[in-house]
């Protein structure tokens, strides 16, 4: 088990931020976290991550259970973690290969010096996500979409077991999401592969390899399971409280609003 989620309650004053929450993750699934603006996604993630601990329930992320042990930096070396508000905590001045690199001492910046065998496994990712020809440019220069390849690369630098992309193709347009996302793709196919949780809230984003999601709204479970029985004109209109229409092409859904036929 990855993940494990028993009714979990989250409170920030006197607001229940997330409520009766209940998740497993098993190894070799990878899961799509979907939610509006608002629903609860980044305190479920920075909970995950061990910036913040539940109000009540049972938690228990690669084995190690809130509470029991003080985990927090031991947890999150062994989650590779993506967010656009990581962007802005590395110094300026690194390099993307500097910023890579950093990855595998899970700071930011870089403090100690890393082994050949570090330089090459650093390396090898960039070349892997297309960033070798900006590995030497400064991490601030770079566009958005290559800042994500590099924070991916970062992420995959202690080869974790859960792989966690919070929204990776926000401020993307349409030909370097697609790029982004074939590059996420070859990377749950690869060997190896790390569990992944991908958060968003565009249906488009959803590829083949995604097996499973879970429906986030206003800090609860609306629904969770098997992603072709969830992603659905049907399922989607109750959860939008919206009539929408949902047509898979090529194994992608779009999502459009639905066309009302007046009686």
């Amino acid at each position: 088990m990855v993940l494990q989620i028993e009714n979990l309650f989250l409170r920030r004053g006197e607001k229940w931020i997330l409520r009766d929450m209940n998740w497993k993750i098993k190894k070799g699934e990878n899961w799509i976290l979907f939610g509006l603006n608002g629903a609860g996604k980044t305190s479920l993630l920075n909970l995950l991550n061990a910036y913040t601990f539940p109000t009540k329930g049972n938690v228990n992320v690669l084995g190690m259970e809130f509470g029991k042990t003080y985990l927090a930096e031991r947890l999150r070396k062994q989650i590779g973690f993506v967010s656009s508000s990581l962007q802005q905590k590395f110094h300026q001045g690194d390099s993307a290969y500097e910023v890579v690199l950093s990855g595998a001492f899970a700071s930011i910046g870089l403090y100690e010096t890393p082994t050949d065998e570090i330089r090459n496994k650093a390396k090898t990712l960039l070349h892997n996500l297309g960033c070798i020809d900006y590995a030497n440019r400064n991490y601030e220069t770079l566009s958005q979409g290559e800042k994500q390849r590099v924070l991916i690369a970062r992420a995959l630098m202690t080869d974790p077991p859960l792989l966690i992309l919070d929204e990776p193709t926000y401020g993307l347009d349409f030909i370097a999401r697609e790029k982004l996302l074939d590059s996420i793709e070859e990377i749950v196919k690869s060997p190896n592969a790390p569990t992944l949780i991908y958060v968003t809230h565009h249906v488009e984003e959803i590829l083949p390899v995604f097996n499973k999601t879970l429906l986030l709204k206003e800090g609860q479970v609306f629904a969770s399971g098997d992603t072709n029985e969830l992603i659905t004109s049907e399922c989607l209109s109750q959860f939008f409280e919206l009539p929408v229409t949902v047509i898979w092409n090529n194994n992608r859904p779009l999502l459009s609003k639905a066309h009302l036929v007046e009686k």
